[in-house]
């Protein structure tokens, strides 16, 4: 491809005001083939918590795996499970603030109650132990009335604080690849949408 074919499929401006429809559709064109390809890079992150323990008695994946085939197992939806099984995405990119990280990724994809239940989760799981490590456990309490509360709550009891068992059984991850691929084919939500 010569230099000026190359340039032709390419925004022209230097400065957004200076954009026009042309520029934009270039954009759109060179951005196409890049669609769809979410799913595996989320499988892929995933795959870094592999032989990570921080600590734990199982590394951060198969915590993540656990997580996802106790909800699957529970007859949780595909969007509930997809939540559970990336709700920790965000460890290791951001773990000062990985739930919120996990939650941003996701939020296009997923109910307002599976969103707030991922952003929240990680105050809500500090219920477990920050009393150990000299935190207020009860900081959850500041959400209490919130209509997602007990959703959230009850994830981090149900699935999420005793998903660190070296004897679990979990899935694999590749059982969990097309639920994957389905919950974020085409986003509920976006600023991008058009009405």
């Amino acid at each position: 491809m010569a230099d000026g074919e190359m340039l032709q499929d390419r925004a022209r401006f230097h400065a957004m005001t200076e954009g026009t429809a042309e520029d934009w559709a270039a954009i759109a064109r060179a951005a196409a083939p890049h669609r769809g390809e979410l799913p595996g890079r989320l499988i892929a992150h995933l795959k870094l918590l592999d032989n990570d323990h921080g600590g734990f008695a199982v590394d951060r994946l198969e915590h993540s795996l656990q997580t996802a085939t106790r909800a699957f197992k529970d007859g949780r939806d595909e969007e509930y499970v997809v939540c559970a099984l990336l709700h920790d995405i965000g460890d290791i990119l951001l773990p000062a603030s990985h739930a919120e990280l996990g939650a941003a990724i996701l939020k296009p994809y997923i109910s307002e109650a599976n969103h707030w239940m991922l952003e929240k989760h990680g105050v809500f799981q500090g219920y477990y132990f920050f009393h150990h490590i000299g935190l207020d456990r009860d900081m959850r309490e500041q959400f209490r009335g919130h209509p997602h509360f007990e959703y959230c709550a009850q994830f981090c009891h149900l699935y999420d604080q005793n998903s660190f068992d070296p004897a679990y059984e979990s899935m694999p991850l590749e059982a969990f690849e097309p639920m994957i691929q389905r919950v974020t084919a085409a986003p509920k939500t976006s600023i991008y949408k058009r009405d």
